[in-house]
């Protein structure tokens, strides 16, 4: 029979072993972080209505975060950062209410006009609320950029906000060239620069503006409308990695695996693939990299360029 000093030291080592499975347990319970950094939603049965998408548009029906979470998924959405398509400055207001009855919601990129008078008082007003992260512009508005609106996008940097910037291929070395100017500002490159992707090797332009880009450490790249850009070219855009392997491989080049964010450009994205294929491509070829590098992917590489909030009432959307 074990004397009381042996049956302590067991008990305690069992304890210790269940307390450490537990946390193991427990630790595996907690899903990885998903973010989907590139999502529009509205709501055309508001009295005001909606300016975009236009009636007739396969894309015109009410788009909530309800909807995007219905959505087959090829690794689960733990959250979301919405970026505002709407023009009216009241929409950002929108956004920032729909987000506030859900915490699935972390962040919204709003729209406002660098520049034009009123941006000051804008800026203030809305990014008073720590979910409104930042704002998207085209890249019609840095690629010539005056007095006024570097002084409002030093403003935005202050404001601990970033700048998303939609455009074509020669976006990417736009955007290098502003975060060159204003190195404190934190900038995102939309859709990988709306490249048209054929399954060979990119235009050369694009691959050099892509590298002066990543060559800027305040610059971050959206891997995002892969499916749509080849839709360009294709009426059903190819679902394997193959195809935009070669895009994909220079992007992993230049920005590495710190840099590179998860986007879908939901519902865009449902007139070329579901979400779960365009999911399942990303997932795939940054699930090749390591287990680290598709965590970075997926959610820590936005949490640095975003600054994503953490929102009481998300643990459900862990589990």
């Amino acid at each position: 029979m074990r004397n009381r000093r042996e049956f302590l030291q067991t008990g305690v080592a069992g304890l210790a072993s269940t307390t450490v499975l537990g946390g193991v347990a427990a630790a595996a319970a907690k899903r990885m972080e998903v973010i989907d950094c590139h999502t529009h939603f509205y709501d055309p049965t508001r009295p005001e209505g909606i300016p975009w998408p236009s009636k007739g548009s396969k894309l015109y029906r009410k788009v909530l975060p309800e909807h995007l979470r219905q959505q087959g998924q090829a690794i689960k959405l733990t959250g979301t950062v919405i970026i505002e398509a709407s023009s009216r400055l009241e929409d950002n207001q929108w956004l920032l209410d729909v987000a506030k009855k859900d915490p699935f919601v972390v962040g919204i990129v709003g729209r406002l006009s660098p520049g034009k008078k009123g941006f000051a008082k804008n800026l203030k007003r809305f990014a008073a609320n720590k979910l409104f992260r930042g704002i998207r512009v085209g890249q019609g508005v840095i690629s010539k950029p005056n007095k006024a609106t570097l002084r409002d996008l030093a403003m935005l940097a202050e404001a601990d906000c970033q700048l998303d910037v939609n455009g074509g291929p020669t976006n990417p070395a736009l955007c290098a060239a502003l975060a060159k100017r204003l190195p404190q500002l934190r900038i995102c490159v939309n859709h990988v620069g709306n490249l048209t992707i054929d399954g060979k090797d990119p235009p050369a332009g694009w691959k050099s503006g892509m590298a002066a880009a990543a060559s800027q450490k305040n610059v971050f790249c959206k891997v995002s409308a892969l499916m749509y850009g080849a839709k360009r070219k294709a009426k059903k855009p190819p679902t394997g990695v193959a195809f935009y392997r070669p895009v994909l491989d220079h992007l992993w080049k230049t920005f590495g695996e710190d840099r590179l964010i998860y986007g879908s450009d939901w519902p865009v994205s449902d007139t070329a693939c579901t979400y779960r294929q365009q999911q399942q491509l990303v997932l795939e070829y940054f699930g090749a990299h390591g287990a680290k590098a598709k965590e970075k992917f997926f959610a820590l590489n936005a949490k640095r360029a975003y600054k994503w909030q953490e929102r009481p009432g998300r643990e459900k959307y862990l589990k």
